[in-house]
């Protein structure tokens, strides 16, 4: 878990990062919300659709991660840290 928090690349801190995340998914559902309330003018399916893609969105980028890290390909094994 200590390699988890250490700093990254150039200065990237965890609390970027967690900025960065949730300024991301800030504009995500701007843009969900938006683009669905311009095609049907109903703020109900906006919302709506907006929430659960939000949730789908946000799973299968977690599984796409986990499945990812399984994967030794491209990894480099100079960076790995012990802990």
């Amino acid at each position: 878990m200590k390699t988890f928090f250490r700093k990254q690349n150039k200065g990237e801190t965890v609390q970027r990062s967690v900025v960065k995340t949730i300024s991301y998914r800030v504009v995500i559902l701007i843009l969900d919300f938006v683009s669905i309330y311009l095609f049907t003018g109903k703020v109900k399916i906006a919302l709506g659709f907006m929430i659960v893609s939000n949730i789908y969105t946000t799973l299968l980028y977690f599984f796409h991660e986990r499945f990812w890290d399984k994967i030794k390909w491209g990894k480099s094994n100079a960076t790995k840290i012990e802990a």
